[in-house]
C-alpha cells in the first residue's frame, strides 16, 4: 500500500510539475503540445521558483527482482519513439530499459559537463536536450533506467585524444575492418572517462549503469599485427587490463551506489582462454553486481553445442549458452547476477527471421534454468509486442525507493 501511494503520488508530481513530457500533452495520437525546457538551457542556480525543475535528491533505488528490459538507442530515446517504448512498457512485462549514455559512435545522449566530453566536441552530436523530462516521464511510469556506457570503441575519443588510441605501424591511427578508430584499453584515462560519465549518468537520475565493449578489438591476427598499444604495462596482459580497468570502474563508482554491470561475448562463458580480447568470465563474475552474456543465436559458430545451424535453434542455444554460465559461477563462487541480452532482431539473409515466436523461446530458456532477468536487443529499438507477456493495468513499483516495499 505504501508503495502504491507513493507511486502515485511521483505520477501525480510529474503531471503537476510540468516535466514529465507526457504530463505536457502527449497523447495517444500526437507528440506534446507544450515545448519542454531543455535542462541545458535552466539557470545554473536553481531559486524556489524553479523548484518544478528540481530532480528530488538523493535519487536512491531498489533494483527489481527481476529486470526484464528493452535496449532503446539513444535516437529513439530522444524523438517521439521513446514514448511508444513506455506504452509498450506499460501494457507488458517490460519493466526496465537500457538507454545509450555513450553509443559505439563516441557521441552523448545528452550535453555532458565532464571535461574530456566537451575537449573532443563528443557535446556537438548529443541525441536529446530534453533528457531531464524524458527521464522523469520513465520515473513516473515505474520504469527502471539503465545507463549503457560504450568503453574502448569510441572513435570520437580516438580521433579527439590520438595519444590514448591504438596506434598503428603504417603511422597514424590503427583501425578496424570498418575503418574505426579504437581507444587503447590499456589506458586508465579511456577508463576514467567512461567511469565519469557514468557517474554523471547517476546524478541526473539513472538507477544502474551499463558498460559495454569492455573489450580488445575483435579482429583478425593479420589486422591486429600493425595494432600498438602504447599504454601497455611491461608484463601485462590483455586479460589482467581488463581486470583492472573494470575493477576501477568499480571502485570509481562504489560512491553513486548504484549496481555496475558489464556486458560480454556469449561465448565467454564457455571459452578456457579470454577470446583474444581480455574478456574472461571469472573476472566479470567477480566484479560486477551483474553480467549480461550476449547469447545471440546467430552470433555462434556452425556446430556451437552440437548445432549446425545455431540461428535456427534460439531455445536449445541459449539453453545450452546459460547452462554453461550457470555451471561456471557455481563452480567460481562467482557473485554476480546473470542478465542475458537476447536476440530480438534478424541478422541479414539468415534464417529463420526472428519473429515473436523465435524470441520468447529464448526467455522460454532462459526463465526454465532459473534466470528470470533479461535484456531484449534490437539495434533499431523495435519490439513486437507479441513476443511479450501482457501486464495488468496497475501503477508500477520498479523504481521503489530503497528500503520500500515492492
Amino acid at each position: 500500500m505504501r508503495m502504491a501511494w507513493r507511486a502515485g503520488a511521483l505520477l501525480l508530481w510529474a503531471a503537476i510539475s510540468h516535466r514529465g513530457l507526457f504530463a505536457q500533452g502527449v497523447g495517444a495520437d500526437g507528440p506534446p503540445r507544450l515545448t519542454p525546457i531543455p535542462v541545458d538551457q535552466l539557470p545554473g542556480k536553481l531559486t524556489a521558483q524553479d523548484l518544478r525543475y528540481m530532480q528530488p535528491e538523493p535519487l536512491v533505488f531498489t533494483t527489481p527482482r527481476t529486470v526484464k528490459a528493452l535496449y532503446v538507442n539513444a535516437w529513439a530515446f530522444g524523438s517521439n519513439k521513446l514514448w511508444q517504448l513506455v506504452r509498450l512498457a506499460d501494457s507488458t512485462e517490460i519493466n526496465a530499459l537500457v538507454v545509450d549514455v555513450k553509443d559505439d559512435t563516441g557521441c552523448l545522449l545528452y550535453p555532458s559537463q565532464v571535461r574530456i566530453a566537451e575537449e573532443i566536441g563528443a557535446n556537438t552530436c548529443v541525441r536529446t536536450k530534453t533528457i531531464r523530462a524524458r527521464l522523469d516521464t520513465v520515473l513516473a511510469h515505474g520504469i527502471y533506467p539503465i545507463a549503457r556506457i560504450v568503453v574502448a570503441k569510441d572513435p570520437l575519443l580516438a580521433e579527439g585524444k590520438p595519444l590514448w588510441s591504438v596506434q598503428s605501424t603504417n603511422g597514424g591511427l590503427w583501425r578496424d575492418r570498418i575503418d574505426i578508430a579504437w581507444v587503447d584499453a590499456y589506458n586508465d584515462s579511456v577508463w576514467v572517462y567512461a567511469a565519469q560519465l557514468a557517474a554523471e549518468a547517476v546524478r541526473l537520475g539513472f538507477a544502474e549503469v551499463q558498460f559495454d565493449y569492455v573489450r580488445f578489438p575483435d579482429e583478425p591476427k593479420e589486422r591486429l599485427a600493425t595494432a600498438i598499444f602504447a599504454a601497455r604495462r611491461p608484463g601485462e596482459s590483455q586479460r589482467s587490463s581488463i581486470r583492472r580497468h573494470i575493477e576501477l570502474l568499480r571502485r570509481r563508482l562504489e560512491p553513486t551506489g548504484a549496481p555496475v554491470t558489464f556486458d560480454i561475448f556469449g561465448l565467454t562463458a564457455s571459452a578456457e582462454g579470454d577470446l583474444g580480447i581480455g574478456q574472461v568470465w571469472e573476472d566479470f563474475a567477480g566484479v560486477g553486481d551483474v553480467v549480461l552474456p550476449m547469447v545471440y543465436p546467430s552470433h555462434y559458430y556452425p556446430g556451437a553445442f552440437g548445432f549446425a545451424h545455431p540461428n535456427a535453434e534460439p531455445y536449445r542455444i541459449v539453453r545450452a549458452a546459460l547452462r554453461e554460465a550457470i555451471a561456471r559461477n557455481l563452480a567460481t563462487g562467482g557473485t554476480a547476477q546473470i542478465r542475458p541480452y537476447l536476440q530480438a532482431f534478424t541478422l541479414g539473409r539468415r534464417r529463420p527471421r526472428y519473429t515473436p515466436f523465435e524470441i520468447r523461446e529464448q526467455i522460454r530458456a532462459a526463465e526454465e534454468l532459473g534466470i528470470r532477468s533479461w535484456v531484449l536487443w534490437n539495434p533499431r529499438s523495435v519490439y513486437p509486442r507479441d513476443a511479450l507477456r501482457p501486464y495488468p493495468v496497475v501503477v508500477r513499483a520498479a523504481v521503489a525507493p530503497s528500503g520500500e516495499e515492492q
